[in-house]
């Protein structure tokens, strides 16, 4: 019999703070919450932020203004180029250059036709982006030795995860074979920064040199051996995909199936990225795809000396200009039903289903295609399959990629509206949080999950909260698309939608933690419950004093370098068992269907 993927835990760092404990939806919701939880709000923000009073932490989070510890939007570095002739002296070759021409007296030994390069400053033409908390480090909590940011939030957001677990991971996994956990963790884009991929690939055009960890620590797929290495000791399964914005669900489709199948019985999965760079950002502003200032000026009615409204730059279903960068890593804990029960582990929801299909042929890479459609079909038909008819046309929510941009609004809408009457479904909600959190890009989907665990726990859905209605281009036929922060007493499941860059298209299937333990108690039996009721006590007890400790100011993420490492006087082998240190691998296991062995 299948596994059912539980969700356990879910921890992280994005622009609304912290995932565990759902401290990231509450900031979403804040308006709409009562004084003692916006209290706890507050507490969870200011424990991490250089702000204690209210104003000043609400004023540091969200979709806001480029700070000056990112990069100056007004003076970002750059070379202009410059021609040497020997009749009009030094020419400029740089369209937005400061100067047409020099003398060459000051630049002896210079032969006519040469290209020189003079260093200067130009303006950005993006002033926007969705930051981390003000003032929060995630390098200054540990030892970090110059990693890339996107690994420095990868150990926070694992770190963060077990908190929200509140089990003892050495404990849990001692239990374990080694290849019972499967980890899936990356990035869409690398480590872009100059402490890896960026700084390799510009190291000589500064007249430095290029480190040894400038090119190892910019892989894809590091933020996972990271994590295998330094914080979860794991022997177990690995090799996350890539999906360029729908990297984070094809992680968590690897590990459902892992789950599902009985590969593993812990699975975790997620992505980082850290991508408020110039140089990254200028080639999206190449696309035409992000917001600029230009554009948002356009839509908002300024003037060229007015000041921006950067909180409400990303625009997801309204009348727009492209999306809204930022950076984010989130990370999800998922058991099989047994072994959640078993540890009495928190069940913040299941995963059934993940559905992931390419675009087929496209006029352009970038460009929007039909996968989404088969993603989005057999995602809500897995609803259908456990909730039932009457709820799957009622109870349902959407998770919309809503990335701000005029080509998602119309291509996302019309998906949708299209497989809700194929369906036959009453009332979609739609929610689309990266108004609020800006679009994360590998890591945005996970953002969407920690929002969707936050409204099953408050009942508040996050409203778009940007825009005063929809665009007209919108489609909404039997779609509720939510402007405001809106209750919810109903809601059986969810559809957590991606579409990335070409043609990576996926959409899981999240029960809510009410569906999940109708589905446990149908599988397991009520006795079976009420012992995994008893059991998380003891749990719920332990997240709560590692979140007092957290509030606290106690941040120092569980980061162990050099820390049990195996040479091989550590491994032994005998015949049909392999020792490596205290773990024992029984390797004559049959992994071969007997049909396939040769008659000799």
């Amino acid at each position: 019999m299948a596994k059912l993927p539980v969700i356990v835990a879910s921890g992280g760092v994005n622009t609304a703070g912290r995932t565990s404990h759902r401290h990231a939806h509450n900031r979403l919701v804040f308006d709409a919450l009562g004084r003692l939880e916006q209290q706890k709000t507050l507490a969870a923000l200011a424990s991490m932020m250089d702000a204690s009073e209210g104003d000043d932490v609400l004023a540091g989070t969200l979709v806001r203004k480029i700070g000056r510890d990112y990069f100056d939007p007004a003076a970002i570095p750059t070379n202009l180029r410059f021609l040497v002739d020997d009749v009009h002296g030094v020419v400029n070759l740089s369209p937005d250059g400061f100067a047409t021409s020099r003398s060459t007296d000051s630049l002896r030994g210079l032969s006519s036709g040469e290209t020189i390069l003079v260093a200067s400053e130009r303006p950005f033409e993006v002033s926007v982006a969705g930051q981390l908390p003000a003032g929060f480090d995630p390098a200054a909590l540990y030892t970090s030795r110059n990693h890339p940011r996107g690994l420095q939030m990868s150990i926070f957001a694992m770190s963060d995860a077990l908190a929200d677990l509140g089990i003892d991971w050495d404990q849990l996994t001692a239990n374990l074979a080694p290849d019972a956990v499967s980890v899936y963790v990356s990035s869409s884009m690398g480590q872009l920064d100059d402490a890896a991929t960026g700084g390799m690939l510009t190291a000589s055009l500064r007249g430095e040199r290029v480190t040894s960890k400038h090119c190892p620590l910019g892989f894809a797929e590091m933020p996972g051996d990271f994590l295998n290495a330094y914080v979860l000791k794991s022997l177990g399964h690995t090799g996350p995909a890539l999906g360029a914005c729908a990297t984070f669900l094809y992680n968590l489709q690897r590990g459902v199936e892992d789950i599902r199948s009985g590969r593993a019985r812990v699975a975790v999965v997620g992505a980082a990225e850290a991508p408020i760079l110039p140089s990254l950002m200028d080639g999206y502003v190449a696309m035409g795809a992000l917001a600029t200032d230009k554009g948002l000026r356009a839509l908002q009615g300024l003037n060229d000396d007015e000041a921006i409204h950067h909180g409400s730059a990303c625009r997801p279903f309204g009348v727009n200009c492209g999306f809204v960068i930022a950076e984010s890593a989130q990370i999800l804990v998922l058991m099989d039903d047994e072994l959640a029960l078993e540890q009495g582990a928190p069940i913040l929801g299941a995963v059934p289903f993940v559905s992931v299909h390419a675009d087929g042929p496209k006029k352009s890479i970038p460009g929007p295609g039909p996968g989404n459609y088969l993603t989005m079909a057999r995602a809500a038909q897995a609803a259908r399959d456990i909730v039932g008819e009457k709820s799957f046309r009622s109870e349902g929510l959407v998770m919309a990629h809503g990335t701000g941009t005029p080509q998602n609004r119309t291509t996302e809408s019309a998906i949708m509206s299209t497989v809700a009457q194929a369906l036959g479904v009453d009332d979609w909600r739609v929610a689309a949080v990266k108004g609020h959190t800006g679009h994360s890009l590998g890591a945005a989907a996970g953002d969407q999950l920690s929002a969707l665990l936050g409204i099953w726990e408050s009942q508040w859905i996050p409203g778009i909260g940007t825009i005063p209605s929809l665009a007209p281009d919108v489609h909404t036929d039997r779609l509720s698309f939510l402007l405001d922060n809106t209750p919810t007493d109903r809601c059986a499941y969810s559809l957590v939608n991606s579409k990335g860059f070409g043609g990576n298209n996926a959409t899981a299937t999240v029960l809510s933690p009410d569906t999940s333990h109708a589905v446990l108690k149908g599988l397991h039996g009520a006795r079976a419950i009420e012992a995994w009721r008893e059991r998380h006590e003891r749990t719920q007890k332990e997240r709560m004093d590692i979140e007092s400790a957290r509030l606290a100011g106690d941040w120092q993420p569980l980061y162990r370098f050099n820390d049990g490492v195996l040479d091989d006087d550590d491994i032994k082998a005998v015949e049909g068992m392999l020792t490596l240190g205290d773990v024992s691998i029984d390797t004559q296991t049959r992994l071969m269907p007997d049909k396939w062995q040769l008659d000799t």
